[in-house]
């Protein structure tokens, strides 16, 4: 066997393989080998017949796709080891036959699809904008908030109108050009104003009305409601409230936080909000702030992504998302059928997403070969004693318990932090609205975990 290769249209190479008609023949006896079982001829017990009575009973190419399949399994994945350094396969070849003659073997042509190169026009002395979040005391008294909320009790409310974060129970009956309509009806519903359950419009012209109030309302459906009869629609709703009922709060002590906070007191759990708050704030400032970053040199990269790389990205993001329906219970055929979509159109709408994420990671990809980045050896082992102190055990005993593909996880880690902070220190970096742009340098933080 021996191959050229050439470069292809929108990122392929073509491989030419030549097989010599040994070679054809010994594969054709293999493929009968194996697959002699599954042929029937008359006067031969099943799986029994020779080569020849099968060709001559079947045809003389009973053999050819397995035989193909033979030749391809020996040596196509033994080609791309030897072309590593060359070009990365990152998807099925299209195989051909390019020639079969009898007695001068067989040519069979593949064309891969390939890692392109990308052309970075520019990845250092740009400027990016920098994003950076605050806590403010309002974040964290909203959070505090949400511990009590868990305690909270409905108490009936007279006096005084309702307002948003009410619940209140009311009928309400509409109608459209005068006619009443399918689900338009309802007596004695709660709805909790605010919530965004009715469409737009409605909850906000309740706000006001007292008890035994009755009120007439306007709304406009949505162009994209799902009653096709509905859409855009102008509704005419009657309003009738009968009971306004306000979530009372338990009262913020020492006490209350102690027993459900595990705190040991209201300022000590305001303080680990705080804490938590300004973590989640930072690590948010990064990761936008990275993906700026990254979208800004894309600005100025270019490459022939092929096909291939467009579908694997839109499979990874069909999968996670059916793993997020995992956990609510349901299945993601189930879910596009719900939708009303074929797996085709469901997965079309992902193509403009993927597009841009595949090219953002060879941009990634190409700033670490450019720069060099790697992760030595004592960084992986002051990372893992990191982590293994984070679970108070010693960094043998952590090792012990790690995934093989920890290692290469921890090492990925490193790479990316080291590219994202030369991109940070060698771009001109802003917060929109600041008065001043921000010397890059002093904006370089640890970075997320991005796939390298």
């Amino acid at each position: 066997m021996n191959y050229t290769q050439a470069v292809g249209e929108k990122s392929t190479v073509k491989l030419t393989i030549t097989f010599t008609e040994e070679e054809w023949q010994n594969a054709i006896m293999q493929a009968y080998t194996k697959t002699r079982g599954k042929y029937s001829v008359p006067g031969f017990r099943k799986g029994k017949a020779p080569k020849p009575v099968i060709e001559n009973y079947y045809g003389k190419s009973a053999f050819y796709d397995e035989a193909f399949n033979v030749l391809y399994r020996e040596h196509y994945f033994a080609i791309l080891e030897k072309e590593k350094d060359n070009f990365t396969a990152v998807g099925e070849p299209e195989l051909s036959v390019e020639s079969l003659e009898e007695g001068k073997g067989l040519v069979l042509g593949a064309s891969v699809p390939v890692k392109p190169d990308v052309e970075i026009e520019a990845y250092t002395g740009l400027k990016i904008k920098k994003y950076d979040y605050n806590v403010t005391d309002a974040d964290v008294d909203a959070e505090v908030k949400k511990l009590l909320e868990r305690n909270a009790t409905d108490v009936e409310v007279t006096g005084r109108p309702c307002k948003n974060g009410d619940k209140v129970n009311i009928d309400f009956s509409g109608s459209v050009d005068g006619e009443k309509f399918a689900g338009g009806t309802a007596e004695e519903y709660d709805l909790v104003l605010g919530s965004g359950s009715f469409i737009p419009g409605f909850e906000e012209q309740v706000v006001g009305m007292e008890i035994g109030g009755e009120r007439d309302i306007t709304v406009k459906f949505p162009e994209n409601y799902q009653a096709d009869n509905l859409r855009g629609k102008e509704a005419v709703f009657a309003i009738k409230l009968h009971k306004i009922t306000e979530k009372q709060l338990p009262e913020l002590t020492d006490e209350y936080v102690k027993k459900h906070a595990g705190a040991e007191s209201v300022e000590a759990y305001k303080n680990t909000v705080r804490e938590r708050l300004l973590k989640s704030a930072e690590n948010r400032s990064r990761d936008e702030t990275e993906n700026s970053i990254v979208e800004e040199i894309c600005k100025h990269a270019k490459a022939e992504i092929p096909d291939a790389m467009i579908e694997s990205e839109i499979d990874r993001m069909v999968q996670d998302f059916s793993y997020r329906l995992m956990y609510q219970g349901l299945k993601l055929e189930d879910y596009v059928k719900y939708m009303g979509q074929t797996m085709e159109e469901f997965r079309a709408q992902y193509k403009p997403q993927a597009q841009p994420r595949v090219l953002s990671q060879l941009v990634i990809d190409k700033i670490v070969r450019t720069e060099g980045f790697t992760a030595e050896e004592a960084e992986v082992e002051a990372k893992i004693a990191e982590q293994a102190k984070s679970v108070e055990k010693t960094a043998e005993e952590y090792k012990k318990s790690m995934d093989p593909r920890q290692y290469d996880y921890i090492r990925n880690d490193i790479v990316i932090t080291k590219l994202f902070d030369f991109l940070a220190a060698n771009n001109e970096l802003y917060v929109e609205g600041g008065e001043e742009t921000q010397p890059a340098a002093k904006t370089a933080k640890k970075t997320t975990k991005k796939k390298a």
